[in-house]
């Protein structure tokens, strides 16, 4: 099969299309034929050296595909040959084929395409995770979310809209700005341009979010614990800017607040398989009915990965960067 190598730790440019064997599903797995991948900042950090994959893992990049099962590990009895999924994988998606638990793996919303699909499960693992789960977001509260226009970021906007939370989120220019407000934020704020802080302040009459979901860390901490209200919840998911920073704690005691945060690719097994059964009981039909959409801005085809990464840590996107790998071998 051809996949996508990485020659050594480094930029975009070490990225190259080579072959190797096709693996073969352990027990509890599925073998995807993979139509599609998706792009994420995970899997540029893998690429740069500063994310190696779990020891039982694919050295493979690809965190997320969508495809068609053509072969079934031992005790797997939930999909058949020829079914067409979407899946979580713990590494392998850029490439023909990788292989899956079976219990990551979710049909295709009715009314989505195979590339549609393949854009879902990273972001909508870990946004229905670190938000509703560890974050506990109920319907009346507030949700600042940053990176607005980034996959996470929109996925996030989405979800909490779809189950009645108020959103705030950050981005970095007009145009995304815009396109946040259009997809259901509340309110959009230019980190660029104003303080996020501040705003939030004013937005809120000084009461502060309930939720803050933040994937910059650094600089941010501080003033995330600052936008908080009582009770309120701040989850990291990653650090553009940093994982140190000079952060006065205090903030936790004087406002009872809950500092949590994941990450979904070292999460247990059993853990992602229980949020793939909420996904497709709470989640999964919003889509059929409409209330979610997936935003996908390009497809490169997975020779080109070298110029998706690229595009990904421009940060120039909004919504979703895709690979596109053998697209006639899947149907909805």
């Amino acid at each position: 099969m051809r996949f996508v190598a990485a020659r050594e730790p480094g930029p975009p440019e070490v990225l190259a299309v080579a072959e190797a064997q096709v693996p073969a599903p352990k027990r509890g797995d599925v073998l995807i034929r993979v139509a599609y991948a998706g792009v994420n900042r995970p899997d540029c950090l893998q690429r740069a050296g500063g994310y190696p994959p779990p020891p039982d893992a694919s050295p493979i990049i690809g965190l997320e595909v969508a495809g068609t099962i053509v072969a079934l590990g031992e005790d797997v009895d939930a999909w058949r040959v020829g079914d067409v999924v979407c899946a979580l994988t713990p590494g392998g998606g850029y490439a023909e084929y990788c292989t899956a638990p079976a219990t990551h793996c979710l049909p295709l919303p009715r009314g989505l395409s195979v590339l549609e699909a393949a854009s879902l499960p990273e972001n909508y693992f870990t946004v229905w995770h670190n938000v509703f789960e560890r974050g506990r977001l109920q319907e009346g509260e507030s949700l600042l979310v940053h990176g607005g226009s980034g996959g996470i970021g929109l996925c996030a906007i989405q979800l909490a809209k779809a189950f009645g939370a108020t959103v705030i989120t950050t981005v970095g220019n007009a145009d995304k700005a815009a396109y946040c407000r259009d997809i259901g934020a509340d309110h959009a704020i230019n980190y660029r341009e104003r303080d996020f802080a501040a705003e939030v302040a004013g937005i809120t009459a000084k009461r502060g979010v309930d939720v803050v979901l933040d994937i910059v860390g650094g600089d941010y901490i501080e003033k995330n614990l600052k936008c908080l209200a009582l009770e309120g919840r701040l989850v990291i998911i990653a650090f553009l800017h940093g994982s140190r920073a000079e952060v006065d704690w205090r903030f936790i005691m004087l406002k009872r607040l809950t500092v949590t945060g994941s990450t979904m690719r070292a999460s247990p097994r059993e853990r992602k398989a229980a949020i793939a059964r909420a996904l497709r009981e709470r989640v999964w039909p919003l889509f059929e009915t409409g209330r979610l959409k997936p935003v996908i801005y390009r497809v490169f085809p997975l020779q080109e990965a070298a110029a998706a990464h690229a595009l990904m840590e421009s940060s120039q996107h909004i919504g979703k960067i895709m690979l596109e790998v053998r697209p006639e071998q899947a149907t909805g």
